[in-house]
């Protein structure tokens, strides 16, 4: 098996936290090694990838709800559907949102449009536990930092 890093979000774009809503954008790399083998000839971004883009997106809007004090999981995907193919280059814009909080979990309804089309939606729940460790919440805010999170929004 070869897994390169999971950096899935390039920059939030947009963060509500009275609305519990988010946007990122993520640039899909004109090369990879990924569109190697799906599919020579006719490379397309991985359903599974469409799948942790929508994760990323809904752990980040969880993260600044939780104003950095614990750490969403994924714990299920239901309902995921794959509406059209993306490719090479595309840039993408994935909206999350809160459909359900409470009791150590959470649900949110996300969906990856390219162009303003939908490409993609889920709906994902994310368990949620204090960081397991310093280095982890470490790592979390230096990604913070490198995607452009508002931090104002979690000191408020």
């Amino acid at each position: 098996m070869q897994l390169d890093y999971f950096k899935l979000i390039d920059r939030i774009v947009d963060l509500n936290m009275v609305e519990k809503t988010i946007t990122v954008e993520a640039q899909v790399p004109k090369t990879s090694t990924v569109f190697e083998g799906h599919f020579p000839g006719y490379p397309i971004m991985p359903g599974v990838l469409l799948i942790e883009s929508m994760a990323q997106t809904s752990g980040w809007l969880l993260l600044a709800l939780m104003k950095f004090e614990r750490m969403p999981f994924l714990a299920a995907v239901k309902e995921a559907k794959m509406r059209g193919f993306v490719t090479p280059g595309e840039l993408l814009t994935v909206e999350a949102g809160i459909v359900h909080e409470g009791s150590g979990y959470a649900i949110t309804e996300a969906k990856v449009k390219v162009a303003g089309k939908l490409r993609s939606n889920a709906t994902i729940t994310f368990s949620h536990v204090p960081f397991p460790n310093p280095d982890l919440r470490g790592h979390m805010d230096a990604v913070a930092r490198r995607i452009g999170f508002p931090l104002q929004a979690v000191l408020s």
